[in-house]
């Protein structure tokens, strides 16, 4: 599994990253706080505080560095 924190600050961003991670046969999760959910769902992004950076945990070892090439517009260094 690996983690990034990522940003998705505005509702045309939470979009374009769900458009983004559906296009991999992968499992992601979302997490803020003590709130795990599926970075796949849309209405799962909206419940979280979008207000500063969330975890996402690629569970995805062997495509995980194509996936984080793909999220980069999202990724808070």
């Amino acid at each position: 599994m690996k983690s990034v924190k990522i940003s998705l600050n505005s509702i045309d961003k939470v979009k374009a990253f769900v458009n983004e991670v559906t296009k991999f046969d992968s499992d992601f999760d979302l997490v803020s706080g003590r709130y795990v959910i599926d970075a796949k769902s849309i209405m799962g992004i909206f419940s979280l505080d979008l207000s500063k950076p969330i975890d996402l945990n690629i569970h995805n070892d062997a495509q995980a560095d194509n996936i984080v090439n793909a999220l980069k517009p999202f990724i808070v260094e």
